[in-house]
């Protein structure tokens, strides 16, 4: 991993302090062992080790080959850091291994990096033209243009419109059967160029592929799937009064994280006509403690993270786990 050469791209982390301050790393806190579910490039990891004593350990995860470059480099210089180049959902089987039974926060940003869009050949933008690759590990997996090419029509149809919330999932699935029976469909140009003509109308400033390219992202890389899982594990792994901090970038990972930490701070009611005791009540899991969107200066500064939504509960103590 250290031959890897790693493109000098700038990223702005979005809700950086925000998402520091809800893990709330201080006074003991601090010598605590802490999750950065995403490294990226490191912005949250390394605001975390600003805030952990000598003691304290942070241990992130990311399956993009060159985050995880820079990752070693950063486990180099400081040992209470360490990286997995691995999905989140790989944290319960990492944690304990390594000696980790719990943990005192974790946190989950799941939006793209910057260098992740910028890069053509990633083939995550339809902004430069590029190879449809779409992997965020490219040495893993299904390249995008190796699934359009062999996917049936109804699944092509099926993933856009449930993944991309596409109205016109119809009209693109069978543009993509068209034309991939006269070319492959192998660039980012290409294939935006074909949503476009299957696409009859759209949001003013939006382009026609960007619900289509989020699809075909999400389902190549898992996304969805490894985000419940990774939710799961991660309150398994939380001691009392640990924080799960989750920022998502749209409404279909939103929609899961709000639901998960939902149904952990809510307990069913019991029959009013029953007599039981107030200390035999089910209790909640989870306390719900703030949801916070970027602010015009944050959104002014930097654009992308507009759609941004950060959500954190705190796991407690009454429920064993």
């Amino acid at each position: 991993m250290n031959d890897i050469t790693v493109p000098e791209y700038t990223h702005r982390t979005v809700l950086l302090d925000e998402a520091i301050d809800a893990l709330e790393i201080r006074d003991a806190r601090r010598d605590g062992i802490y999750v950065d579910g995403t490294f990226g490039r490191g912005g949250h990891s390394k605001k975390i080790l600003g805030k952990l004593s000598t003691w304290g350990r942070l241990i992130a995860f990311d399956k993009d080959t060159q985050a995880a470059a820079v990752a070693e480099q950063l486990s180099a210089e400081d040992q209470r850091f360490s990286i997995v180049h691995d999905s989140f959902a790989t944290m319960a089987a990492v944690l304990p291994s390594r000696g980790m039974s719990q943990v005192d926060g974790v946190l989950m940003d799941l939006g793209l990096s910057s260098p992740q869009i910028d890069q053509s050949e990633r083939g995550f933008s339809f902004r430069a033209d590029g190879p449809l690759d779409m992997r965020m590990d490219t040495t893993r997996g299904m390249p995008a243009s190796v699934w359009l090419a062999t996917e049936t029509q109804e699944n092509l149809e099926k993933v856009i419109r449930d993944y991309g919330e596409e109205r016109f999932a119809f009209q693109i699935a069978k543009a993509i059967v068209a034309r991939r029976a006269i070319e492959p469909i192998t660039s980012t140009g290409q294939f935006a160029a074909l949503v476009a003509g299957a696409v009859k109308t759209r949001e003013k400033g939006k382009d026609p592929a960007t619900r289509t390219f989020q699809a075909v992202r999400i389902f190549i890389n898992k996304e969805l799937e490894e985000l419940e899982a990774s939710l799961t594990q991660a309150y398994g792994l939380l001691a009392p009064y640990g924080r799960l901090v989750v920022i998502s970038f749209h409404s279909l990972e939103d929609r899961i994280v709000k639901r998960f930490m939902a149904s952990k701070a809510s307990v069913p009611q019991p029959d009013r006509r029953l007599p039981i005791r107030a200390a035999d009540l089910p209790k909640p899991a989870m306390k719900l403690l703030v949801r916070i969107k970027p602010s015009d200066t944050e959104i002014a500064a930097n654009p992308r993270a507009r759609s941004a939504v950060m959500r954190c509960a705190m796991r407690l103590p009454e429920v064993a786990a």
